[in-house]
């Protein structure tokens, strides 16, 4: 290793992967090594034997080309022949660079130990201990979810959703903890619980691990058991591996998302180890696993300590959107009565309507552009983060019933997936490549539409999406409540933000600042919600499917609809409701057909 050396680091498992480039250069004062973080992201799973080749290809595609070394540890990567297949796309792919290969366990043993002897545990949505003392290394768990894992955010989950179901059975009580879960996932009742466990997979359960935490936390006795007896299983764990290298007085680390985000864990842990290892040194790891990763490709001999580098010029974009200003007509908002409160709100509304007035004509052209790729047989997706993601989803979701359209014909994409539908998914609009992704698995094409939605006009994720989307031909269309927005920059990186300037359209929604400091929900939310349905309804009446203000393809799915049909059949054959009922019975409730022979005569 040499100053100025580009070096990839990646960690992959069955949730994600976790990758970071970093470049080094001689260490000051020090005789190790400094190297400088330039960049850090996730991407989808990559566990090498539930991945199948082409799928991991084009998830390590999507990271930085220009490297001198890369280390790839992805969970399942064991044996040898699993090494030299790993490190063989790997060349593909960055065909001039030292590629070194291995487990997730090796990297997670270079970060949080770097040379030395000790032990790691890892308890994130699953969990794993790996030992180390000189040339041996001790295993245990790591199973995967069905089998082992005990200790991990599925395993506290699921034990705490089996509680609920049990309880009820038992006794027919409501838990406290029952009305929590169903809050986060916004369901209803246990028997859609049960629905949607048979559908979720690992990562989607184990993300109800800060619930059961929170709940613990609150003093439910239950849940605190549940978490007691995850430390207990990591903890009979890391005794064992401790036993069998003759390890007395073990350094152990912890690492993964339960022992970061979550200090009860970390306290849980340490006072139970203490009981049986009293003189084991516990410490949360300070790097991220890919870091430990890149420390392995390094193959340095002295020790390598990571710097972040901040962009300040990403740090000073983001802070100078219109929507990150603060509203000299709010400065005195807790201040303000209830009625008050109201008419401010009230009177920045005009705000919404100017910004809507000022783009009709990108709004009218995006309505052409929109149209004509429906019409061609192409299709309409709206990509955002957050409130713009939901409302590109809630879009989407109304087409069908509204307009009797296929659910393929306008869709919704949020980063972060259904999750971030209904809770907050940390990160997820931050991760370029994860946009870009998105639009190869939806399968754009050339005929299709994509529409980004981000209030700030800089949210990596949509940008992502619209870079790869545009080189993949289709139409692409910014809707954005920052008027600058035409001043992004190309990063020039695979999948990296597109200039406004390569976009077929960008519509600013100049809304200003919000009354609370980019609080985009208020008024940038509701400007991009009309913007939406403008966007739409104006396409569906292009392609036909609206007689006069009528809903022509209304889709007769419950009774309010039904009676909405006999209402416009009523109304167009001016027959009484019985009659226009009996009309629709005997044409199937086929709206279309019986408006098709109105026009006809």
């Amino acid at each position: 290793m040499k100053p100025g050396e580009r070096i990839l680091g990646v960690e992959g498992g069955g949730t994600k992967t976790a990758w970071a480039l970093v470049e080094t250069v001689a260490g000051v004062g020090d005789p190790g090594w400094q190297a400088h973080v330039l960049e850090q992201g996730k991407l989808p799973p990559s566990n090498f034997r539930l991945t199948t080749p082409e799928r991991l290809r084009t998830i390590l595609a999507e990271l930085p080309k220009q490297i001198d070394r890369a280390g790839i540890f992805l969970a399942g990567c064991v044996t040898e022949e699993d090494r030299r297949a790993l490190k063989q796309i790997c060349l593909e792919i960055w065909p001039g660079a030292e590629i070194v290969t291995g487990s997730d366990r090796d990297s997670g043993l270079a970060a949080a130990l770097d040379c030395a002897d000790g032990i790691v545990v890892n308890a994130g949505s699953g969990s794993s201990v790996t030992g180390r003392r000189s040339d041996r290394t001790e295993r245990a768990g790591g199973w995967g979810h069905i089998l082992g894992d005990a200790g991990g955010g599925y395993f506290l989950s699921i034990q705490a959703l089996r509680l609920i179901l049990r309880e009820h059975d038992l006794n027919r009580s409501d838990m406290p903890f029952a009305a929590k879960i169903l809050r986060a996932l916004s369901l209803n009742d246990l028997d859609e619980l049960v629905r949607w466990v048979q559908t979720a997979d690992k990562m989607e359960i184990a993300t109800l691990a800060p619930v059961v935490f929170e709940a613990a936390t609150q003093g439910d006795e239950r849940m605190v058991a549940i978490i007691e007896e995850g430390a207990r299983v990591l903890c009979d764990y890391t005794e064992a591996v401790a036993s069998r290298l003759h390890m007395l007085a073990p350094k152990v680390v912890l690492i993964g998302g339960l022992f970061h985000r979550d200090s009860l864990y970390t306290h849980a842990f340490r006072r139970r180890l203490k009981k049986n290892l009293p003189d084991a040194r516990v410490a949360v790891a300070e790097r991220a696993p890919e870091l430990g990763a890149a420390l392995l490709a390094a193959e340095a001999a002295d020790h390598v300590t990571f710097q972040p580098r901040y962009s300040q010029q990403e740090v000073d974009g983001l802070a100078s959107a219109l929507t990150e200003q603060r509203n000299p007509r709010s400065k005195k908002l807790e201040k303000l009565g209830p009625r008050e409160l109201v008419e401010l709100f009230v009177e920045e509304e005009r705000f919404v309507q100017e910004a809507l007035r000022n783009s009709a004509a990108a709004l009218a052209r995006a309505i052409g552009i929109v149209t004509d790729s429906l019409r061609s047989g192409g299709r309409l997706l709206y990509v955002g983060a957050g409130t713009s993601g939901r409302l590109g989803v809630l879009d989407a979701s109304e087409i069908p019933p509204t307009f009797g359209a296929s659910p393929d014909l306008v869709q919704g994409v949020i980063a972060g997936g259904m999750t971030a539908l209904y809770r907050s998914v940390e990160g997820a609009e931050d991760e370029t490549s994860a946009g870009a992704l998105t639009m190869d698995q939806r399968r754009v094409h050339g005929g299709d539409v994509v529409i980004g939605i981000t209030a700030s006009g800089r949210t990596p994720f949509v940008l992502g999406a619209l870079g790869r989307a545009k080189s993949l031909g289709a139409k692409t269309i910014l809707l954005t409540c920052n008027p600058a927005v035409a001043d992004i920059a190309d990063a020039g990186s695979p999948g990296s933000p597109t200039p406004a300037t390569d976009l077929d359209l960008v519509i600013p929604l100049a809304v200003g600042p919000e009354l609370l400091t980019g609080s985009t929900r208020l008024k940038a939310g509701t400007a991009t919600k009309v913007a939406l349905n403008l966007i739409s309804t104006g396409a569906m009446v292009g392609l036909g499917k609206v007689h006069d203000n009528l809903m022509a393809d209304l889709h007769t799915t419950s009774t309010k609809l039904r009676d909405r049909a006999v209402r416009v059949v009523a109304e167009l054959t001016q027959s009484d409701y019985e009659s226009a009922r009996q009309k629709l019975e005997a044409n199937g409730w086929n709206l279309r057909r019986i408006i098709g022979g109105i026009d006809k005569k």
